[in-house]
């Protein structure tokens, strides 16, 4: 019991260090160079500068990051449930799968930089809605492919004794492949939480609001200020950060109950 206890306490630890001091042995590294080998800001500025450049415009930054923030959870809630109602109507009906499907590939195949600007002309310079249905694009196909396949992987005596009972589709779909497909799912969201950052950022770059990381990011290095702009980077770095963390956590709080159900057989 004891030896079992001991290996509980000591994997988190183990799962922590590695990465930490990977992190801070590359952050020493990186301060190194740049101070040693002399090199200019405006091709890497060093730690320390960047720590400082983002403790003095730590208000501007929580700002930005507010705003890009919330359109990229905007466009994340948007996307996900658009995908997965897409997912499951098209594992529903055979007609419907094979219209989303293409129309889902096509979606992922466009880029960004032609799409933005597109959308950014289509709307006033005063609204986020360019941005917000950028992000609802790239969060649909993760979204949308991870819950069909999830959908898809119920074993067929499941569905076989649900039809024994009498159930109808969208019973089945509710109480035995939604419930199945939620790794799947989450699979879908850790891929899409991050993504939707990078989406909301790069959409700020081709106009619209001066109000996010994005515009931050390309008005701090077109006036030189290179330490300040990589500070905004690293403001990004935690907003994406914090939605992978609600994402595990979330996933974390829909395994316990059947952990504890189980626990209680």
């Amino acid at each position: 019991m004891k030896a079992a206890l001991s290996a509980r306490s000591a994997l988190p630890l183990r799962v922590v260090l590695p990465p930490l001091v990977f992190g801070v042995g590359g952050l020493a590294l990186w301060q190194l160079l740049t101070v040693a080998a002399g090199v200019p800001s405006f091709l890497l500025p060093a730690p320390t500068a960047i720590a400082q450049e983002f403790t003095d415009n730590f208000g501007r930054i929580v700002d930005a990051a507010s705003a890009t923030g919330m359109n990229a959870l905007i466009g994340l809630l948007l996307g996900a449930v658009l995908g997965i109602t897409a997912a499951t109507l098209a594992v529903r009906f055979r007609l419907v799968e094979g219209l989303l499907t293409p129309l889902a590939a096509a979606a992922a195949a466009v880029p960004i930089v032609a799409l933005a600007p597109l959308l950014n002309s289509m709307y006033s310079t005063t609204t986020d809605t360019p941005r917000r249905i950028v992000v609802t694009i790239v969060v649909f196909f993760p979204m949308f492919v991870s819950t069909a396949r999830g959908l898809r992987q119920v074993p067929q005596v499941h569905s076989d004794l649900m039809a024994s009972y009498a159930a109808g589709g969208w019973q089945i779909t509710r109480t035995v492949r939604l419930p199945a497909a939620l790794p799947y799912l989450f699979t879908g969201l850790r891929i899409a939480a991050p993504g939707a950052v990078i989406a909301a950022i790069i959409a700020e770059y081709f106009g619209g609001l001066q109000n996010g990381l994005g515009s931050r990011i390309t008005s701090a290095a077109a006036n030189t200020a290179y330490p300040r702009a990589w500070a905004y980077v690293v403001g990004a770095m935690l907003v994406g950060l914090l939605f992978l963390a609600a994402v595990l956590l979330l996933e974390q709080l829909t395994r316990r109950p059947r952990n504890t159900f189980w626990r209680s057989k």
